[in-house]
């Protein structure tokens, strides 16, 4: 059953951004038909009194103005050009994207006012828009993450219940590498006792190498409000068994600190070993020196 599109309209987009490698995001939907049960953005369904666990991924709210409204953030003599975020709390390439183009027109924004961005996907449909990722890049600086946490086709469906299987996102990731776009793996959330082995992990990071990712980063499961009750309900359907074990690693919302720091050296171990070979990066030209005056 397809999800039900409400159409919000939108006073502010430009959200500020504390504690994080950015400073503002934006995104143009609230809610994610990808329905992952481990997504951390689930509570901003709180915000709108709506069922954060059951509809985070049958009711997607449609910021149908964001563009617009962004374009008169941007305009604000204050703006600065520091780097934008698109798609931190949702996917902004979900289905409803074919439809509303919301996205694409928050990039042609971000040209508009030469404003670098970065940007989170799970979607090949971020393809479509590879003329204005390209003019971005030019303009102003534009990195893409995709998602990818698995190589396994089964496992993936279980986690990701609506996205694109593995191979099609590493297919992107070639294509918008050989693109001249700074592409990289997002190898988030690690699922202990699902996708935290090192095998996997060498998998995920081998096969992003090979697929001409300039980067892997990646990230820990953390187990937020009204995440933490979707997660559970999750195992408790598909894998009783790993219950004990989440429930030591996660009394509270983070794993321990010595089981990140073993994933963390997992992958650096990964990402040694394999051999990134991404072509050349569109970026914009270097601001010119303002010359002292004697």
């Amino acid at each position: 059953m397809p999800p039900e599109l409400v159409e919000v309209h939108v006073k502010s987009v430009l959200n500020r951004v504390c504690g994080m490698g950015f400073a503002w995001s934006v995104n143009p939907y609230r809610g994610c038909v990808h329905g992952c049960p481990f997504c951390y953005a689930r509570r901003t369904h709180w915000f709108l009194d709506e069922d954060g666990v059951r509809g985070w991924s049958t009711r997607i709210f449609v910021k149908v103005n964001a563009p617009q409204v962004l374009r008169s953030e941007l305009a604000r003599p204050s703006w600065k050009r520091e780097l934008v975020a698109v798609g931190t709390a949702t996917d902004p390439y979900q289905p409803a994207e074919a439809r509303y183009r919301i996205t694409r027109g928050i990039l042609e924004v971000l040209v508009e006012f030469r404003t670098p961005a970065s940007l989170v996907t799970r979607s090949p449909l971020v393809l479509r828009d590879l003329d204005i990722l390209q003019d971005l890049a030019r303009r102003a600086g534009l990195t893409v993450c995709i998602s990818l946490v698995t190589l396994d086709p089964e496992l993936a469906r279980q986690i990701e219940p609506n996205v694109a299987l593995p191979r099609h996102r590493l297919r992107t990731v070639q294509q918008l590498s050989e693109a001249g776009v700074r592409t990289g793996v997002l190898l988030a959330p690690v699922l202990p006792g699902l996708t935290d082995s090192a095998e996997n992990l060498d998998a995920v990071i081998r096969a992003a190498a090979d697929s001409g990712a300039h980067f892997v980063a990646h990230n820990v499961l953390h187990l937020g409000e009204v995440t933490r009750d979707a997660f559970w309900r999750f195992l408790e359907a598909r894998y009783p068994q790993l219950l004990p074990t989440y429930r030591d690693l996660y009394p509270r919302r983070y794993a321990p600190s010595s089981y990140r720091r073993q994933i963390a050296l997992r992958v650096a171990q990964s990402r040694n070993r394999a051999r990134f070979r991404a072509g050349t990066v569109l970026q914009p030209p270097p601001a010119p020196r303002q010359l002292a005056l004697l």
